[in-house]
């Protein structure tokens, strides 16, 4: 078979479990992506970043941060943002997936355990896999089972500092975190919450700070802020005390080593923050959108879930990915989530809810789907 044989052989296997995967362009309603409060193309933030290259802000930064890469741009979100979320200091990387293996692999330390929600995202898994810690799983949205997990590895003899991993919002169930249990659990056990807030920055909180908005000013809580979904840009912020920014500012390989993220880019990701203070009606019009979706889908067997993100669970991977193209032939951008992205036997259809679409959107796909 030549010289890719091997991944020839796995690609076959994929296309025979119904799980191969293609680049497909964007079309139809936009059901799919996680341009929540529909910045991606704002005009504000074009006129950020028109401003920005008005005033010689360059494309390219031009290196790492530790080399010629570090912009103003760059310093002043970090500055801005740490303000925005009420945490000591902020780390400006250049995607959500980046931060998440940086801090992993980097921050807990050999002898230190991770416990980790099991439905986290897959970026968790590879920084965890990178990483010194043990890690273990503990079942979904469960603080006692978290609780257990610790106890248990105490009992083995473990002595090393808990780290505490989850997401606000889960990506693919649309459900929240118990964080304040969670917190309590992290002080009980001198742990440190480290909070992914990739699906709740923009949506949920105050001025869309996120859930864990009223957990900020703890000396044990991390929060990361993807800046790809609802507002509109790319990167993302690690919000977290100076010790720990310094502390992956030196030792934190995925941020050394990497080129830093445009200065232009910054430039939009501040007028992001700026807007959503500014301009709270979005994000109404979204929390308004969600409860009208909920009761409209409600009969086709969408999972209500409160939040942006509604799961049709339908089980089989063919079924699922045959009815995704059956709605995407209709005018519907809905995608078909299988394994491994969720566990085995819950292939689905991902309805995301964005201000792209409006109430005539949704009442036409809730047809479709019925």
């Amino acid at each position: 078979m030549g010289y890719f044989a091997r991944q020839q052989t796995d690609l076959a296997s994929l296309a025979a479990m119904d799980r191969s995967r293609r680049l497909t362009p964007r079309s139809g309603r936009d059901f799919s992506s996680n341009d929540y409060l529909g910045l991606a193309g704002a005009p504000r933030l074009a006129a950020a970043v028109a401003a920005a290259l008005e005033r010689g802000v360059p494309i390219g930064s031009g290196g790492s941060r530790l080399l010629r890469g570090n912009h103003a741009e760059h310093q002043a979100l970090e500055e801005e943002a740490a303000r925005f979320f009420g945490s000591e200091t902020a780390l400006f990387f250049s995607s959500g997936y980046a931060a998440n293996v940086a801090l992993l692999a980097t921050l807990p330390q050999r002898g230190d355990l991770v416990v980790y929600d099991a439905l986290v995202h897959a970026s968790a898994h590879e920084g965890l896999r990178l990483g010194r810690a043990e890690n273990r799983a503990a079942a979904h949205n469960e603080a006692d089972a978290f609780e257990a997990v610790i106890a248990a590895w105490r009992r083995e003899g473990g002595t090393g500092r808990v780290w505490i991993a989850v997401e606000s919002l889960y990506s693919m169930d649309g459900d929240r975190a118990p964080l304040d249990a969670l917190a309590a659990l992290a002080d009980r056990h001198e742990a440190i919450l480290l909070v992914d807030e990739a699906h709740a920055t923009g949506v949920f909180g105050a001025d869309g700070r996120g859930l864990a908005d009223a957990l900020q000013g703890r000396e044990n809580l991390i929060t990361l802020h993807t800046c790809g979904k609802a507002l509109g840009c790319e990167g993302a912020l690690l919000c977290a005390p100076a010790t720990v920014r310094d502390f992956l500012v030196n030792r934190g390989r995925g941020f050394i080593f990497s080129t830093a993220p445009s200065p232009l880019i910054a430039a939009a990701v501040r007028a992001a923050l700026r807007l959503l203070v500014e301009e709270p009606q979005r994000r109404e019009r979204l929390h308004a959108l969600i409860g009208a979706a909920q009761t409209l889908l409600a009969p086709t067997g969408v999972t209500p879930t409160g939040s942006q993100i509604l799961p049709l669970i339908i089980g089989d991977d063919g079924r699922t990915m045959a009815r995704a193209a059956t709605l995407r032939a209709a005018g519907f951008d809905v995608r078909g989530i299988r394994p491994p992205t969720v566990p085995a036997g819950t292939a689905r259809l991902r309805v995301s809810l964005t201000l792209n679409i409006g109430l005539d959107d949704v009442a036409a796909l809730a047809g479709a789907l019925a």
